[in-house]
């Protein structure tokens, strides 16, 4: 019996080690704080250096038929399809079907440039200067029910002016991916589901990723879901999944996605020259640095570097990230528009890490807030708006959504969602003068009014 207890001992103590140092049941508490029982679930892995020490399902796979959520189960993981676009392009690169400074009328001679060259460089980081089809104002609820063939999308959106001459300006585009969705299938001679299936998923055991088309019957896959206008939910509004084609397609679990993310450093996807490319961030014709590569986010949590993406289409969204130095990927998939998964994998990493601090929310006075109201410039195309509403600030940039901030100090706010942080700097006068954004870097915004 002593024997058997001081395995058992022995035992605990690997397991714990193997978390360094984070219980299981802080990480159930992470992903329980999000995802209620008899709500909208979501799923999580987290692996380190090939060994799952996380991997669990949490609230309902289905609320009509009460099915509770697993660990395999399937969902649509959105715009994490780009990263699968984007090594599809550098594959064909390095075979010799293509190159990244190709223009993309060599694929598509009709395409209305207007006077400039659009390669197929500026597609994979969002700098083409093309419409967003999903911004466009006729793409409506009705819109987003209709089938269309490659081509006819294109044809749908390619007359809208440019936002912006090719490389003046980085914004996240899903009609740039959908055109280099068309070029691998003009380079390969596959179509986009095909080739991504046949050079991929197959060789490397990803049997629970493919493209999310409605019709098939796909062991494991979840429903979707997203907030009632009545209260609680509703099953997600239809999205015809001819639309987001290589933009946002993709079905798969979190197993699959470690797999892909673990084969992608091991330079077993694409070259380790293809994959630096990837991971290096965009540099815009004035000089300015994104951090955004091919089809890869690039950020930093607590002096951890990671790249990674997420997703968010009809009823789901998702966040995935890896950490290249201390081997470790995260991953959080949700059946509901409802609850971010960002923020809990963000903090399932810092928490994997042994860097997690939780941060408290504390109180400011309404006058103090008021001071902080205000447009703040990164760029003359990137304009921070500060505004307050009920005692709360929230930030909205330029062709984005508005995100609450929290303080945690005078003059100094975060949000957890997105791991940003905004300290606001002060004049001599006591007036605001300038904020500090630290997200991925530490970027100045000075008050324009």
């Amino acid at each position: 019996m002593m024997t058997k207890n001081l395995l058992l001992l022995l035992f605990l103590l690997v397991s714990i080690a193997s978390f360094g140092q984070v219980s299981e049941s802080t990480f159930d508490a992470t992903m329980e704080a999000v995802y209620a029982p008899n709500g909208p679930g979501g799923t999580a892995i987290i692996v380190q250096d090939g060994k799952v020490l996380y991997h669990k399902g949490f609230g309902k796979a289905s609320l009509e038929l009460d099915v509770d959520m697993q660990a395999g189960h399937v969902f649509r993981i959105g715009s994490i399809t780009k990263q699968f676009t984007a090594a599809a392009i550098l594959k064909l690169a390095e075979a010799g079907k293509l190159s990244l400074e190709d223009p993309i009328t060599k694929f598509i001679p009709d395409y209305p440039t207007h006077d400039h060259t659009i390669t197929v460089h500026h597609l994979l980081n969002h700098t083409s200067g093309i419409k967003s089809y999903t911004g466009m104002e006729k793409w409506d609820a009705e819109a987003r029910k209709r089938d269309f063939t490659p081509l006819e999308l294109v044809d749908y959106f390619k007359d809208e002016p440019m936002d912006f001459a090719p490389g003046e300006e980085y914004r996240y585009n899903n009609s740039g991916y959908f055109l280099l969705g068309y070029i691998i299938q003009k380079a390969s001679g596959q179509p986009y589901d095909a080739y991504l299936r046949e050079t991929f998923f197959e060789p490397l055991g990803m049997k629970h990723t493919a493209y999310g088309h409605n019709s098939p019957i796909v062991e494991g896959r979840v429903a979707g879901y997203q907030p009632s206008p009545f209260g609680g939910y509703q099953n997600a509004d239809y999205l015809s999944m001819t639309q987001p084609y290589a933009a946002g397609s993709l079905l798969s679990n979190v197993e699959d996605l470690s797999t892909w993310y673990h084969a992608v450093a091991a330079d077993k996807v694409i070259s380790a020259a293809s994959r630096q490319l990837a991971h290096t961030p965009t540099t815009l014709n004035d000089g300015e640095v994104q951090q955004y590569g091919y089809g890869w986010s690039l950020g930093e949590q607590e002096g951890s570097a990671f790249w990674g993406h997420g997703g968010g289409i009809n009823g789901f969204t998702t966040a995935s990230r890896y950490f290249p130095e201390e081997k470790l990927f995260v991953a959080v998939f949700s059946n509901c528009n409802c609850n971010d998964p960002g923020a809990v994998a963000s903090k399932l990493a810092l928490q994997a890490l042994g860097k997690y601090k939780e941060i408290k929310v504390i109180s400011l006075s309404d006058d103090l807030l008021d001071k902080y109201e205000g447009k703040f410039e990164l760029n003359p195309s990137l304009i921070l708006t500060v505004t307050k509403k009920d005692g709360q600030l929230s930030v909205h940039a330029t062709g984005q959504g508005s995100v609450m901030i929290e303080a945690y100090e005078e003059h100094k706010f975060f949000n957890e969602a997105l791991n940003a942080k905004i300290h606001f700097n002060f004049a001599d006068d006591g007036s605001v003068e300038s904020l500090t954004l630290l997200q991925g870097g530490e970027y100045v915004c000075k008050r324009i009014e």
